[in-house]
């Protein structure tokens, strides 16, 4: 049992004023293994605060002084990867095979934006004028459960090496997994005040956040519901907002394609952590007339996907993170049911053998139609819909039929061909072919996905402001 009753402000842990206590559950057994104790709008306020004091000094530091600070940030995470790994385990039910990964990425952001850092010119010259980026400010950043370690140190890396300063509200839900995170940046030497750290809930800590006018900027991910309400709230003090919400991802399979890869993939690629990532593509796409050869082999992929307890190395899927998840992503799969969607795997109901946890069958529709709730609604579990398609042209306007517009996957035997399709398809990032995200480039989504762009040098320039200097020599 881990108790956590601290928070990061000013360079040390304190005492929040907050009393209010989360539990924290196993999502593999749903018993509690420990709690945090949450943050108030005051202990925001107090950490606002800090941060507000440190920007002055640290807004001037050098390149150089920044990017060894993103270095002792990535060291300090890799010298406590075992730990921070085990507890993505215990705490979100990470699949071993990934959590260490996981770890890695969390570090190599971190190294990301030193290079992001060391290659941006901060001053440049357009004719007559100086053109100075500057820091923003101090920068709110709200991050969910499903990906804490990364989508923290994503932000925080574009912040520091912009040179602002930070007051980070991580998932409640990740109480384990902020306390160890919170260690490293404690053992890293960043000057006091610079990285503060408040566990509490949107409502409390994340609304003063998004409405205290100390706070320049606000940079957060989670669902689109609450994007929009952050969006609302920062109007009156103008802040800059950064924001990474919800998706409904198309995966268009061309006739052209080897479907005995590209179809594999596309399972593999929706229930990817454990079917909670934003960006999966949960809506498959494909030709009409090889439905059957799509859902026999979408069967066996699923069906070989190990479902079981996040700490066996050979487990694949592990349970979602909160019983109440856990519930949603059951209404969802009979919602499918009930609307006439075919289930060709998977249904409702836990796993044999793993009625204890959040556990969820791996679960994929065919004949789904786009008016159906699971071809519209982010599920956030291992649920694919494979809708079909005749003409390339209907693939298209399917795909772009959502208010979403976060991710998208092409398969095709022609290149050429598919990259002329991704030009067409309304989403901030286009894989093809099985190809993997590049870290260092641009993220983002169009339409309800998101404003702004998160990593490498685009994510740096979100969290700096433009300034143009101009000016005569009188004596000439």
């Amino acid at each position: 049992m881990r108790n956590i009753t601290q928070i990061y402000i000013n360079g040390k842990f304190v005492t929040p004023q907050g009393t209010e206590r989360q539990k924290l559950v196993d999502p593999t057994t749903r018993e509690v293994i420990g709690s945090v104790v949450l943050g108030n709008e005051e202990d925001a306020k107090l950490a606002i605060t800090a941060a507000k004091a440190a920007f002055p000094a640290f807004s001037k530091t050098t390149v150089q002084e920044r990017a060894d600070m993103l270095q002792r940030l990535n060291d300090a995470i890799l010298s406590k990867i075992d730990e921070l790994a085990e507890a993505n385990i215990l705490e979100y039910g990470a699949p071993r095979m990934a959590a260490t990964g996981r770890v890695q990425l969390a570090a190599m952001n971190l190294i990301i934006s030193k290079e992001a850092l060391e290659q941006y010119e901060f001053v440049h010259y357009i004719g007559k004028a100086k053109i100075v980026s500057e820091p923003v400010g101090v920068m709110g950043i709200i991050t969910p459960w499903n990906a804490s370690y990364s989508q923290i140190t994503a932000k925080l890396g574009a912040a520091i090496a912009a040179g602002c300063t930070v007051v980070i509200k991580p998932s409640e839900l990740s109480g384990l997994q902020t306390q160890f995170l919170t260690e490293c940046i404690d053992a890293a030497g960043i000057p006091a005040g610079v990285i503060n750290v408040v566990n509490g809930l949107g409502s409390t800590v994340g609304g003063e956040l998004t409405r205290n006018k100390d706070v320049a900027m606000v940079n957060f991910t989670g669902s689109t519901r609450v994007g929009k309400e952050i969006r609302r709230a920062t109007v009156d003090s103008m802040k800059r907002v950064t924001l990474e919400l919800g998706g409904k991802s198309p995966n268009i399979i061309l006739d052209d394609a080897d479907f005995s890869k590209a179809i594999p993939a596309a399972v593999k690629s929706c229930f990817s952590n454990n079917g909670q990532a934003c960006v999966a593509g949960t809506r498959l796409f494909v030709p009409e007339h090889r439905l059957e050869e799509v859902k026999q082999l979408a069967r066996a992929t699923a069906e070989s996907m190990k479902v079981g307890l996040p700490s066996e190395s050979d487990t694949v899927l592990g349970p979602i993170v909160t019983e109440k998840q856990y519930n949603q992503v059951q209404y969802f799969i009979k919602a499918g049911i009930q609307e006439g969607a075919e289930l060709v795997t998977g249904g409702e109901g836990h796993p044999v053998g793993l009625e204890q946890g959040n556990f969820v069958k791996p679960t994929i529709f065919a004949n789904v139609t786009p008016d159906m709730t699971i071809a519209k609604e982010e599920i956030f579990g291992p649920v694919l819909s494979i809708l079909t398609f005749k003409t390339e042209e209907e693939a298209i306007e399917m795909a772009n039929n959502t208010d979403y517009g976060l991710g998208a996957y092409i398969s095709s035997g022609n290149l050429e061909r598919a990259n002329e399709l991704a030009s067409l398809i309304q989403a901030g990032v286009v894989l093809i072919n099985g190809a993997g995200f590049e870290m260092k480039a641009p993220f983002g989504g169009f339409k309800h996905s998101g404003i702004g762009r998160e990593y490498g040098i685009h994510g740096m320039k979100d969290c700096l402001e433009t300034k143009t200097i101009t000016g005569f020599d009188l004596l000439a």
